[in-house]
């Protein structure tokens, strides 16, 4: 069995790096924020193209606190997609505010920046796109929207570290961007952990008053704050992978595009070739049959998932939203009919050439799908 994604892989590698980063924190005795964290946070910043970045304990966090810093809060609306990880939304909503669906584009998956003006009201206050499997949404649209509406443009960039376009990287476009290190993306901690970028220094300001306990200052609380501090364990980790985060991504960049060469024409899957605008997170094709080419696949040597069975918009927590099923069909018919292949760096040519072979022996679909 092909491993869907090779932690184990990653960890030898690197072993010594890492474990050299990590006793040297554990003989430290500071194991919350410090100096492993304030030098992640000082080379990522960098990596990114901004001029701060703020690390916190997870991704969600990132979002959450990003909204906060940004002033979002109750009677305010947030412009987003439901297609992604329930966490986006449950973001919006940890601030008071409503998170407004806009439907996702055809092509490329990520929400359709023409729809966005209609789904603006007067109280529209942030848009939050997410770069969906690594590829970067339409910034430029995206942004001329926002300076059109006065609105503020929060990035998630949960699956999209180092995606590149026009110069600049994902969490670069907008006024923040915010970044997973869940242990699956693509640079991921060993454990949990998660940051938010910015150029804007209120912002930045605000993010590292929120995320421990509102202080300015020891003892001296001046917001409503939280305890979402990174680990000093997770910055030294993270700083030791940022390193070989641009190799890994080149790798996985040209598992995608063998991908996309070697496959059936038949098959509908994510638009290549892959540029610098994607970063390979994920690799996704359609079916009409998504289940059962799971199961096939799987009994085949080639493990799947799914990211993500069922659109935000109709998960029950989110029901009292009001979105009914049909009002936003392309991102349902998303849901209904991708599943995604193994990706990670370090994947062989040898398995990249089963992965093609098993899917293009096993895969029919009787009409290619529209929607």
């Amino acid at each position: 069995m092909i491993p869907f994604l090779d932690l184990k892989a990653q960890y030898r590698a690197i072993a010594p790096e890492l474990e050299d980063a990590v006793l040297s924190v554990m003989r430290s005795c500071n194991y919350i924020l410090g100096e492993p964290v304030e030098k992640f946070e000082a080379n990522f910043a960098q990596y990114c193209g901004t001029s701060s970045a703020v690390a916190v304990n997870t991704g969600t966090s990132a979002l959450h606190m990003a909204l906060l810093a940004a002033g979002v809060g109750p009677g305010d609306e947030v412009i987003t997609t439901p297609t992604t990880f329930v966490a986006t939304t449950a973001a919006i909503r940890y601030t008071g505010a409503t998170p407004v669906f806009v439907d996702i584009d055809p092509v490329t998956w990520c929400i359709d920046p023409t729809l966005i003006p209609d789904a603006i009201t007067d109280r529209t206050k942030v848009i939050l796109p997410v770069h969906l499997h690594g590829r970067l949404a339409d910034m430029a649209a995206i942004l001329k929207i926002a300076r059109d509406y006065d609105l503020l443009v929060i990035e998630d960039a949960a699956q999209a570290h180092g995606s590149e376009r026009d110069g600049l990287r994902a969490g670069a476009f907008g006024d923040i961007g915010c970044f997973s290190f869940y242990p699956g993306k693509n640079l991921g901690a060993c454990g949990e952990g998660g940051a938010v970028v910015t150029s804007n220094p209120v912002f930045a300001d605000n993010l590292r008053c929120l995320r421990d306990w509102g202080q300015r200052g020891r003892h001296n609380h001046v917001m409503e704050g939280y305890n979402t501090r990174m680990d000093a364990l997770q910055g030294a980790v993270l700083d030791v992978k940022l390193r070989h985060l641009e190799d890994w991504t080149e790798r996985r960049r040209a598992v995608a595009n063998a991908y996309h060469a070697g496959l059936s024409s038949e098959i509908e899957r994510a638009a290549g070739p892959f540029g610098r605008d994607h970063v390979g997170h994920v690799y996704a094709i359609r079916s009409t049959d998504p289940v059962g080419l799971s199961t096939q696949l799987n009994q085949a040597g080639v493990p799947t998932n799914v990211h993500y069975p069922m659109p935000v918009h109709l998960q029950p927590a989110h029901a009292d939203l009001g979105y009914e099923r049909g009002r936003l069909p392309v991102a349902e018919a998303y849901a209904a009919s991708t599943l995604s292949l193994p990706i990670h760096p370090d994947m062989s040519a040898g398995d990249i050439d089963f992965v093609i072979d098993a899917v293009n022996r096993l895969v029919t679909l009787p009409s290619r799908l529209t929607a």
